[in-house]
């Protein structure tokens, strides 16, 4: 399960870090909420003008993310959970099938009238030139990414598969995440109750680390490879 640290080294911010964005600016929060996105243009304004300049957009993978990639290429059967939504796992070569996406992808935006898609790009483009609020252009609906906002439930649909994949693996990888963001933060004790190996990877204290086989405060960029090789190498007793 990877969560926004595994993305900070392709310059894309945390949120819960030190220096992550809630810690900055806490009223950013309102931005990423469907109540005051859906019922305030200022509140979309700034919605717009950060994910403008947030950084995901043309961001590239990392080691941390290419790793994976790699474990998955050796022959392990690999599936990642990601709270995130920058799409970066997919655009390092992962099978999109073998990435269930808990909150959604920003890389799309969806009109919450119609329903009809797009590219976020697109969207992106329509605020360069000059819209401060881009419309949907079909029926004049308020764009949003296609992402689960605070304020949203996760589609039950794709919680049920990660579900499952917690309660089949043999070890679940914590990566990134704060796992304070419920229901996805329950996902490393099912696997536990399940005798899955839990290791957690992260910068910053995680609710789950007394419960973890092993705890990781190295840099994702540099730990992730490393973890890697063990289990390439198939000594479950080492990971």
């Amino acid at each position: 399960m990877t969560g926004a640290g595994i993305s900070t080294d392709s310059g894309i911010p945390d949120y819960r870090g030190p220096q992550g964005l809630w810690q900055r600016d806490p009223s950013a929060q309102e931005l990423v909420t469907i109540g005051p996105y859906l019922a305030d243009p200022e509140v979309r304004r700034r919605a717009w003008l950060m994910r403008r300049d947030a950084g995901a957009i043309g961001a590239e993978p990392n080691a941390g993310h290419r790793a994976l990639v790699e474990l998955e290429r050796a022959g392990v059967p690999v599936r990642v959970l990601t709270q995130n939504v920058d799409g970066l796992h997919q655009a390092a070569g992962l099978p999109a099938r073998k990435v269930i996406e808990l909150h959604g992808s920003a890389t799309e935006v969806q009109c919450t009238d119609c329903r009809a898609p797009g590219p976020m790009a697109a969207a992106l483009a329509r605020l360069a030139a000059g819209e401060d609020d881009p419309d949907c252009e079909q029926c004049g609906g308020v764009l949003r990414p296609r992402t689960v906002m605070f304020g949203e439930a996760l589609d039950e649909r794709v919680l049920a598969q990660a579900d499952a994949v917690a309660k089949n693996c043999q070890v679940f990888l914590a990566v990134g995440s704060s796992l304070q963001v419920h229901p996805a933060a329950l996902l490393p004790r099912i696997a536990l109750e399940h005798d899955a190996r839990l290791i957690v990877v992260n910068g910053e204290p995680t609710p789950w680390d007394w419960a973890a086989h092993e705890v990781i405060r190295t840099p994702i960029s540099q730990a992730l490879p490393e973890l890697v090789a063990r289990l390439v190498d198939g000594d479950l007793s080492r990971v």
